[in-house]
């Protein structure tokens, strides 16, 4: 019996993956520079590996499972193992499945579709609005922002305690790390609280899955959830991986050819298992895409994590040093985090910074209040700046050393003296140069 081709990914073990490739843009002080790309925590860029394998795919695209042409035998084989490369980067269980998304945010929702009648839903105000929003508002319980993990565990116990009363199950939904400061949540200390409480765990891993290892096993949750496009592998997929028993009883996600096991003029019977959540024609390439981020971050993960390091270390320093500037911690300064940090400059709105940031230095960054508008309000009360929004760096695989120390120089340049250029508010695009000589029209790709 013939069998398809394996993807062989394109590296090595003993160094970093390596990023796109060096992307020079102009400044408006007419200066070209290489992008320094401080917005990982929106989108990453692909791996090259993760490019070659869709390239490589693409060669056998066809439409999968029903097809008995050759590529679609080869593309449906691919699709699966693409699969099954993922239930391997998250450490599926025996009895786990995996179900292939859009992003956190259709994983999301689809879990909530997919919760029993009567289940009522704890979830922290921290959340990105991917967490917070998807869960029935009647059945939900919000937790306040916690002042320390102390607090947090608090804040659980006496959740699940109000809680306890109510027929039904309950559902726990934790996140992995903060997407607004990068901070590791103390699973540790917070699982077992919902496991001695009865409850099950969903967890949003989106900013934990490109910083830290995944095992549904190890940390003792239901449900895990993550995107494509934050693992270096931007093209349109996600995950949602864990227990098959809610969501196989569930009513499909979406109703529609692939999902059905039959249907007749009395009624039509459908699929268990990932089947039963992705009807239509599924994104293989983007499975594709995000199996080979999967592959190469767990085999290069210890140099990852080293370099991560080093780059969380360099940015909350080197920001924390600069007079004028104010950054954010839930759980306190020395807790634990991945390469984010969010910040404010005394006297200039965030959206300005942003804007100066990228005229003038070439250096990507994100303004506002990142889909966590709870979490960043509360933040800034506490810490009573008068900004309504904030500044945040998101580093990873596509920064450079030199990326470091220009983003560290620009912001103690903007905290000291502004901006260089004038810029202006124009409705739709906020802060942009008040004379740009750059040619902004854009080259379309196709």
């Amino acid at each position: 019996m013939s069998t398809a081709p394996v993807i062989h990914l394109r590296h090595s073990s003993t160094v970093l993956p390596i990023v796109g490739s060096e992307q020079r843009v102009p400044t408006v002080f007419g200066e070209w520079l290489d992008v320094a790309n401080f917005d990982h925590g929106a989108s990453t860029p692909a791996l090259l590996a993760v490019a070659d394998a869709v390239e490589r795919a693409t060669t056998t695209y066809s439409s999968v499972h029903r097809g008995k042409g050759w590529n679609s035998r080869v593309s449906s084989a691919l699709y699966e193992a693409a699969r099954a490369e993922v239930a391997t980067f998250v450490g599926a269980r025996e009895d786990d499945e995996v179900i292939f998304t859009r992003n956190t945010t259709d994983s999301f929702n689809l879990l909530a579709r997919a919760l029993p009648r009567d289940t009522t839903v704890i979830v922290f105000e921290t959340e990105h609005h991917a967490t917070l929003l998807p869960w029935p508002a009647r059945n939900t319980v919000r937790l306040p922002v916690p002042a320390s993990v102390a607090d947090a565990e608090a804040l659980l116990r006496t959740g699940l305690k109000e809680t306890a009363h109510l027929r039904g199950p309950r559902l726990v939904v934790l996140n992995g790390a903060s997407n607004v400061t990068g901070e590791y949540w103390p699973l540790d200390r917070l699982v077992p609280i919902a496991r001695r409480a009865g409850a099950r765990i969903a967890l949003d891993a989106a900013q934990l899955a490109p910083h830290a290892p995944l095992d549904l096993a190890a940390l003792d949750v239901d449900w895990i959830a993550f995107s494509g496009h934050k693992l270096y592998a931007p093209y349109g997929a996600g995950v949602l991986a864990g227990r098959r028993d809610w969501l196989d009883k569930a009513a499909p996600y979406l109703s529609g050819g692939g999902a059905t096991a039959g249907v007749t003029t009395q009624g039509t019977t459908w699929q268990t298992g990932p089947a039963r959540h992705e009807a239509g024609s599924p994104n293989v390439l983007g499975a594709i895409a995000l199996a080979a981020a999967c592959a190469t971050l767990r085999e290069h993960r210890r140099l990852v994590t080293h370099r991560e390091e080093d780059l969380t270390e360099r940015l909350v320093a080197g920001l924390r040093a600069i007079d004028g500037v104010e950054t954010f911690s839930i759980f306190g300064e020395d807790h634990d985090r991945a390469p984010v940090v969010s910040f404010v400059i005394d006297g200039l709105e965030p959206g300005l910074v942003s804007a100066a940031l990228s005229a003038e230095h070439a250096i990507a960054v994100r303004d506002g209040k990142f889909c966590a508008h709870l979490l960043v309000d509360a933040l800034l009360e506490d810490a009573g700046v008068e900004a309504r929004s904030a500044v945040r760096v998101s580093a990873g695989l596509a920064n450079t050393d030199e990326h470091i120390e220009r983003l560290l120089a620009a912001v103690e340049s903007l905290a000291t003296r502004g901006p260089r250029a004038a810029y202006h508010v124009v409705e739709g695009e906020g802060w942009v140069p008040v004379d740009d000589p750059r040619d902004l029209s854009v080259t379309l790709p196709w």
